[in-house]
This record gives C-alpha cells, structure tokens and sequence, in this order.
C-alpha cells in the first residue's frame, strides 16, 4: 500500500482560509480525523480541540482527540492504537520544542508513522510541521535543530510571512547544502501525494530555499525522502 498524503501547514490552521483542508479529507476517504494538540500543552490543548472541532464540522467531519501532552502520555497504549487506527492524523500548532521532546522514540509516534505508510493523512501546522522533518528550525534563534525526520532535509518556516527577515537569513546561512527550507505562509500548505509529488495549496505562497537559492517545487521529489 502507497504512503499516505503528508500535509505541511505554516499556521493559523482550521480556519476560513484552510480550503486545504477539504482537499485532505476527501483523500483520507473517512468523515473523522483525529488530533493531537501536544504542541499546545501550555497554551489549553482543550480550546485548541475546540477549534478544531468546530472548524471540521463545517465539513461534516468528526474530530477525536488524542490528549497526548506528555511524554507518559506518548507511551500509552491506548493512545498509540488510536493512532494506528486514524484515517487523518492532525497535529496542532504550539511548541514545536515541546512536540518533539513528547513524541520522540514514542510509541505514540511509530503509531502515527505506520498509519501513514498505510495510506492515512498526516498533517501538521506550525509546530506540527516544523517537527516533522530533519533538521527543524529551532524557535529560539533560527538554528538549526534534531526534528523527528519522517521527511529527511526539509526544514520548514511556518509564518512565513510575518518571519523576520534576520531571522530567516540565519536559518537559511546555517543550512547544509542538501537543506531545503521550506518556508510557508499562515493557511497555506506543502503537500507532498503518495506518488511522491509536490503541490501547495491554500491562501499564501511557499517558498523553497536551498544553498542560499529559491528553488522550484518540481525538484523536491529528488531532494527530500520519506523515513522508510
């Protein structure tokens, strides 16, 4: 079975602006999608479940929450088979610091990985999107930082928009050569199909950076792999 499609947001997720998100649910084929709000840990998880609940409902869709705040949480059982078991997999914005240190090594996140392989929707906002990949900009400062490498070098900027420009010129100067960075705007996507290719969707731009070159969307397929 095909990988499923993997959905790269920069921000200010489940709101008007994410028509996106019409796309993900009629390729996960199912009426519910589970949501882990862990990046969100310090910031009320349960308000952001309450925003995404409201916002699917607009599509008729069933939000289920996966409250995996801590790392205790990540290695619940219970959690994990969740997870495995999750046409649409959405991962909230927040500390991306925080998901990272929750999820990584976790049964929670070789769940989520499996059900991916499997053909489910994986997406991400924000901080969810930021530790998908390998490295991850680190928020502190810009660096460059250990993400959880489901996508290998591709490092994403959410906010593009709003990101400073310093802040950017650090990233993109602390970068290796074989680094792509993808920098996303607020309510805009990456999305990568199971065949491999890459499109962008949504209200903004996305801007692929690579040795210091902005660099077109049709070489990713060659640049970026996937955690087999």
């Amino acid at each position: 079975m095909a990988v499923g499609i993997l959905g790269l947001v920069g921000g200010a997720e489940w709101n008007d602006g994410c028509s996106f998100d019409a796309y993900l649910i009629e390729r996960s084929g199912s009426k519910e999608v589970t949501i882990l709000p862990t990046a969100a840990a310090y910031e009320r998880p349960d308000l952001a479940v309450e925003h995404a609940t409201k916002w699917f409902s607009t599509f008729g869709v069933k939000v289920k929450a996966a409250m995996v705040i801590t790392r205790h949480d990540a290695e619940d059982p219970g959690f994990a088979l969740q997870l495995a078991e999750s046409p649409f997999i959405y991962l909230g914005g927040g500390s991306p610091l925080h998901l990272f240190s929750v999820l990584k090594d976790s049964h929670c996140y070789q769940a989520m990985v499996s059900a991916f392989h499997k053909g489910a929707v994986l997406a991400g906002s924000s901080a969810g999107a930021m530790v998908l990949g390998d490295p991850m900009v680190d928020p502190r400062g810009g660096g460059l930082t250990l993400g959880l490498g489901l996508v290998k070098d591709l490092a994403v900027m959410p906010h593009y928009t709003t990101t400073s420009a310093e802040l950017k010129h650090r990233t993109q100067s602390l970068a290796e050569p074989e680094v792509v960075i993808a920098g996303i705007d607020e309510q805009t996507a990456l999305i990568r199909e199971s065949d491999g290719s890459w499109t962008s969707m949504g209200q903004g731009s996305v801007h692929l950076i690579s040795n210091g070159a902005e660099i077109d969307i049709s070489v990713l397929p060659e640049r970026i792999q996937l955690d087999t």
